[in-house]
């Protein structure tokens, strides 16, 4: 039998190996009977212009290797792989992949035993193309395309490749594991394109982690028609039958003539288009170009399946915006190899088990953690609730895992924890409960700290103290009494201790530290109405930390407790489209406020620079001040109405997210915001009518600046500039409302392409500027109503002229 084994395969070995040199004509075609080995230097089949290759692809998992059918950018110095067929089903070494008429392409094992084949086609396939786009195509007869891996994509589109409804982006498992992972990027039947998670094995879609929001369904049956589409150009759009084109391209896009463009849904679930260029010297690399979701940490929340961690885990950001995934404390993976997998308790814990342990609730610690929980997984709300009260809670519950105290509210929580993930913009403190004596148990975790101590440290502490010599103990009484003489000597100057801001986590900083801080006050960053602002670096968490120190003006009063409540209600606002208060000084005379540091400048800068940011970047930076403005006027602490609204005072981060600053400040600076008749806050061009009038100021004074900036952002030009002018000299609102009366209101883009190719969306966001500017307060929506119609939640009706005189 083994002798009649040989006989049979050293013929179709030296028949493959004779196909496998089959010559390729100059254009990137590929003759029938042409096929190909999994060898370690195996021959490829190249496009025309030398740029992709259509092969194998060793893979070597630990000790073993495999290959993978595939198609790759050859003149990359990594081979980027940008489609691969068997990517479930790695080959053996000596695997073959033939071209024939009646299958096309067919890969078997060295047994004959089938890998994967392309579908079926309805006529004879006449020859294979490798194309310059990267698409290999089989060809019949009449060079029509029987089949072709635009058709077929796994995790990657390229310039001039077309998803048609029910084609899927697939993510892969890992960096190295090619087999389909949980992410897909796909058009729904709605219009809208998304990114979901999937339950594996099978396909089911859970719902969106994200979504574009494409709406005004048409009535024009055409309108089923709908593609994604990645043109030569490299924009990538959705394109409907009825004509309308959606943009998805967010941020600059590159020359396709002088790079190499592809976007690809990545193993961690991130969707990101990346450039390359085509002629370098040095060792470049692929490029992001833009990215969704922002984070993706908070934005993947399934319920009926895990997040983009696995369960027991918490996800958070790392530099470049991908997740990273964290056993809770006390916990550790089930596969050591999947650092994206879940994680299994290094502990019992559970009814039965507490039942059979006489320490009951003693068997447990509770280990703290700041900024964190799993949606999904509560069991219990407790309202009102302390953290102590929480912490016992959860002790004595035995279904209990991790309690979460948030805004006085205790949510208790139990197994699996899914979708765990760092969230600083909702204050929380989990409380996880760990069994005693566990030996997996970190002190150094990163984000933790044990809460109650080691009863036999406690013990040895004590029994030092009791021990120390009579010497000792009167040389402590004499350190406590020059303490309190201290003390009793400065009770008349300000304390510095951070608890004086009850309820929040403002550090107290004295003027001489950040004095220190700033190098004297030396890098001046700008300035305004309420002080000047410099950078300066503070210590925190023993690493150096950016930060921008506002040197507030003289103010009116000395209260102190008017200062500190103010501190508190400024303190209590956290939203990711607002500036983070880190901390105060209040000394003597000096009064202080520090920032985080952004590092992108100002709205003001990158609007009217050099560059004309994007039309999606515009949108979303319109739409994170309009929703950072709402949290202001009605979901912090207690209203705040900022007064000086201007793309000045709007700060970008370093992924061009806007955030508010100086919110708060006119309050703090004894501005009444009830009722003014001799102060007039803002600046020229974005202050509302009623500041100068016997009108009551509330916050449609915020939305009045806030339409100015919004006609800003569309237009990319100022709206008061007597260097430049607009139309003559007319301020941009007033010519604003012309040209949307005329009906041109192309010509307030300087007929910018991808502003008219989301025409729908460019005319509701000049439409609602022009709401926001109404003269009269009572005609201007609020921030709740701004932002449901900048989301396309309500519809927007014709505004009236803004000044009707």
């Amino acid at each position: 039998m083994a002798l009649s084994s040989q006989h049979v395969l050293l013929p179709l070995f030296f028949f493959l190996s004779a196909n496998q040199v089959l010559p390729q004509t100059s254009n990137g075609r590929v003759s029938l009977g042409a096929s190909l080995f999994a060898t370690e230097n195996s021959s490829s089949w190249l496009s025309q212009n030398g740029e992709f290759a259509f092969g194998f692809r060793k893979l070597r998992n630990q000790d073993d290797i495999f290959f993978l059918l595939c198609i790759w950018y050859v003149k990359i110095p990594d081979k980027t792989i940008i489609w691969c067929a068997n990517g479930d089903k790695p080959a053996e070494a000596r695997s073959n992949m033939v071209l024939t008429p009646e299958i096309g392409l067919a890969l078997t094992t060295p047994l004959g035993e089938e890998l994967w084949k392309s579908e079926s086609v309805d006529e004879s396939v006449a020859n294979g193309v490798m194309s310059d786009e990267g698409n290999f195509v089989l060809e019949g007869s009449n060079s029509n395309k029987l089949w072709e891996s635009f058709k077929n994509p796994t995790d990657t589109i390229l310039p001039s490749q077309v998803l048609d409804m029910g084609q899927v982006l697939s993510s892969h498992q890992s960096k190295t594991n090619y087999s389909k992972g949980r992410f897909q990027f796909r058009l729904r039947e709605d219009g809208n394109v998304v990114l979901n998670t999937v339950n594996l094995p099978s396909n089911y879609a859970n719902e969106p982690y994200y979504a574009t929001n494409i709406s005004g369904e048409s009535s024009n049956p055409m309108i089923a028609t709908t593609h994604i589409v990645f043109n030569e150009s490299g924009y990538l759009y959705v394109s409907r039958g009825n004509g309308e084109i959606f943009n998805l391209t967010q941020g600059r896009v590159v020359p396709t003539r002088n790079y190499y463009v592809r976007a690809t849904i990545s193993f961690d679930g991130i969707f990101t288009q990346y450039f390359h260029p085509r002629n370098f010297s040095s060792n470049v690399s692929w490029t992001p170009l833009w990215s969704i979701p922002d984070n993706i940490c908070i934005s993947t929340v399934v319920w009926a399946g895990i997040g983009v961690c696995g369960y027991n885990t918490i996800c958070s950001l790392k530099e470049d915006k991908g997740p990273k995934c964290e056993c809770l404390e006390g916990y550790s993976l089930i596969n050591p190899d999947d650092s994206y997998g879940s994680c299994k308790p290094d502990f019992i814990q559970g009814c039965k088990e507490d039942e059979i342990t006489s320490s009951g609730k003693d068997a447990y610690d509770i280990v703290e953690l700041r900024n964190a929980g799993w949606p999904g997984s509560d069991y219990i709300r407790i309202a009102s609730s302390t953290k102590e009260t929480c912490k016992k809670s959860c002790l004595n519950d035995c279904l209990c895992a991790v309690a979460v105290l948030r805004g006085g509210t205790c949510w208790k929580k139990r197994f699996p924890l899914s979708n765990g993930r760092v969230d600083n913009s909702r204050p929380s403190i989990p409380l996880i409960k760990i069994r005693k004596g566990n030996s997996t148990i970190l002190s150094n975790h990163p984000v933790t700290k044990v809460i109650k101590k080691n009863q036999s440290g406690l013990i040895r502490v004590t029994l030092g103290i009791l021990s120390a010599s009579v010497c000792v103990n009167f040389m402590f009484l004499g350190a406590i009494c020059m303490g309190f003489f201290f003390i009793h000597k400065k009770k008349n100057e300000r304390s510095h201790s951070p608890q004086e801001v009850p309820e929040s986590n403002l550090r107290c900083f004295s003027y001489k530290e950040l004095e220190e801080a700033t190098d004297g006050f030396k890098d001046e960053l700008g300035r305004g109405a309420f002080g000047i602002v410099y950078k300066g670096f503070v210590i925190q968490t023993n690493a150096s930390t950016a930060v921008a120190v506002k040197k507030l003006s003289p103010v009116l009063r000395d209260g102190e407790r008017e200062f500190k409540a103010e501190l508190k209600s400024i303190g209590q606002t956290h939203h990711k489209n607002l500036v983070h208060l880190l901390g105060y000084c209040d000394d003597g005379q000096n009064r202080l406020l520090v920032y985080e540091f952004l590092c992108n400048g100002t709205l003001a800068n990158f609007l009217f620079g050099d560059i004309k940011p994007s039309w999606n970047q515009r949108c979303e930076l319109a739409l994170g001040i309009a929703k950072g403005l709402l949290y202001l006027h009605e979901e912090c602490y207690s209203q705040i109405i900022h007064c000086d609204i201007k793309p000045q005072n709007i700060l970008l981060d370093e992924y061009n997210n806007a955030k508010i600053s100086d919110f708060g400040l006119a309050k703090l600076l004894m501005m009444n915001q009830s009722r003014t008749h001799t102060s007039i806050r803002g600046t020229k061009g974005y202050v509302a009518p009623e500041w100068f009038r016997n009108m009551a100021i509330t916050s449609k004074v915020d939305v009045y600046s806030f339409g100015v900036v919004l006609l800003e952002i569309v237009c990319c030009r100022r709206n008061v500039d007597m260097e430049t002018g607009v139309e003559g000299g007319e301020i941009l609102t007033d010519w604003a409302y012309d040209c949307f009366r005329e009906g041109s209101l192309d010509v307030l883009v300087d007929y910018e392409v991808d502003a008219l190719s989301d025409k729908k969306r460019f005319e509701i966001y000049v439409m609602v500027s022009l709401w926001c500017v109404q003269e009269n307060p009572s005609l201007r929506p609020n921030m709740r109503r701004v932002v449901q119609m900048l989301e396309g939640v309500v519809e927007v009706s014709a505004p009236p002229c803004p000044s009707p005189f």
